[in-house]
């Protein structure tokens, strides 16, 4: 540990290019801050010339128990970097509201995560970061990225990380691929699980906490409940447990939070979160979804087709249930978790303005939601309705079954009243033209047969993109089809 501490020190003294050390809270990372702390603590004041920025992003679902540790770890690392004199500065990173989890999936209806369409880890993990570390190297023209990174940790990450080490422009640092002028350093990239252990178990931690609480909280989020203390090679470690995302589907199941729940009572709480991480984890979700894309395009894919969205139905449901498993949390939670907020008060305002604004849902049913969830007025300034709930009821009455003709005259109200107060109206016949073609169908059957007759009528319907959201039909076409 001494020579690796040396050459900590001797990195971070052979140049002004600032330091940015990630952090997740994990054994991994926890180690390597610890190591860079040292190092800094052992250098002479006038040699700490450089401040390290230690990030940490929440993606603001994450296991609320690793987010609570990791946040009031940043706050005490923060108070003793203070304390001790050293230039440390910790950042707590969060997505761009429009990019949150719940905006995209509640707001824009963007279906649970799959391998397949796995739009959730760009959004929130890596942005935050990378604009971090782009705006450092926009000051500095350089930085060098601190990783936790191991090559033990996986054949494919070590195979990665063996082939980066080949193009190193300098000793230690192997390049960004994804990052011009960011190079990273990884002092523990030869540790296995068992050296990580034996490291925090062995060295008290620097900024204060306790290791042995991280080491608790592994052993808890272990399904077999053994996470036993590191003692030599032979002894297995509980390096395999993952933290993540309560809400994540891309995994078959929540091990970690099932066995928090299952080994610590005071850990019942978080069942509600489980339960509805697991049903938003269905094999087919399709009844939950729109049979059109978000352009109102229906989509054909071999004998089946493309479903879209969520439905606004389901959007409701899933942001009553959200809201709902929130208030029995802070209903019959502990009190660390009386205050807890799996959706943030601007997530809700954001996706009150994607219902009213970008799908012209001007029922605006949100604060009702609210109220219902939690029995509290939502803050929010009322929405500015054409027509009164009344009207709106009124409106569905008159087109009874047919919800596709309810809509379009919802939305071609919702158009109006967009452009009624503009001085210039530029755009508002292209916008009547969206409204009419997205719900001039009679039903889903309709819809499905005419997506057939339009790809019959290029004989192209196998070389359609499932990706475009493009309406390509001839405007007569299109004219002739409402006509009928």
């Amino acid at each position: 540990m001494t020579e690796l501490i040396k050459q900590i020190q001797d990195l971070y003294c052979a140049d002004d290019i600032p330091w940015i050390v990630g952090y997740s809270g994990g054994k991994d990372s926890t180690s390597v801050l610890s190591l860079v702390w040292l190092a800094l603590q052992k250098l002479d004041a006038e040699e700490r010339h450089k401040v390290v920025h230690v990030i940490s992003t929440d993606t603001l679902v994450e296991n609320p128990v690793v987010a609570a540790w990791v946040t009031n770890s940043l706050e005490t690392m923060r108070e003793a970097a203070i304390t001790q004199g050293l230039p440390v500065t910790p950042h707590r990173l969060v997505p761009d509201v429009k990019d949150t989890f719940w905006v995209n999936l509640i707001g824009r209806g963007y279906p649970a995560p799959r391998h397949k369409f796995r739009w959730c880890t760009e959004r929130l993990k890596i942005r935050p970061s990378n604009t971090f570390i782009r705006n450092m190297v926009k000051a500095s023209g350089e930085t060098i990225v601190v990783l936790g990174t191991r090559r033990s940790e996986s054949a494919s990450r070590g195979a990665r990380m063996e082939r980066l080490s080949k193009q190193r422009v300098r000793d230690l640092l192997s390049p960004n691929v994804n990052l011009p002028n960011s190079l990273v350093y990884s002092p523990i990239e030869d540790w296995t699980n068992d050296d990580v252990w034996l490291y925090l178990m062995q060295v008290e931690n620097p900024w204060g906490y306790d290791n042995r609480m991280l080491l608790n909280m592994y052993r808890g989020a272990s399904a077999d409940n053994e996470c036993p203390l590191v003692v030599d090679t032979t002894t297995p470690s509980c390096g395999d447990s993952r933290f993540g995302c309560w809400v994540c589907t891309l995994v078959e199941k929540d091990k970690s939070m099932s066995a928090m729940i299952q080994n610590d009572q005071e850990k019942e709480w978080m069942k509600p979160l489980l339960e509805l991480r697991n049903e938003l984890d269905v094999a087919d979700d399709r009844h939950l979804r729109d049979f059109r894309r978000m352009d109102g395009r229906v989509q054909l894919f071999h004998d089946g087709t493309i479903p879209g969205p969520y439905t606004k139905s389901s959007r409701e449901n899933w942001l009553l249930k959200l809201l709902s498993a929130q208030t029995w949390v802070r209903k019959n939670g502990p009190d660390q978790v009386q205050k807890i907020e799996l959706i943030t008060m601007e997530e809700l305002h954001e996706i009150r303005r994607i219902w009213l604004v970008e799908k012209k849902e001007i029922e605006d049913s949100l604060p009702a939601l609210f109220k219902l969830a939690t029995g509290d007025n939502f803050p929010g300034a009322k929405g500015s309705l054409s027509l009164s709930t009344e009207m709106l009821a009124s409106l569905s009455e008159l087109c009874g079954d047919d919800v596709l003709h309810y809509e379009m005259m919802r939305d071609l109200i919702a158009t109006e009243q967009k452009f009624a107060t503009m001085s210039r109206r530029k755009g508002l016949l292209e916008e009547l033209d969206k409204a009419i073609k997205r719900s001039f169908y009679r039903d889903r059957d309709d819809a499905i047969e005419f997506a057939r007759d339009k790809a019959a009528l290029y004989d192209d319907e196998e070389s359609i993109d499932v990706e475009s959201h493009e309406t390509d039909l001839p405007p007569v076409q299109v004219q002739l089809r409402i006509a009928e």
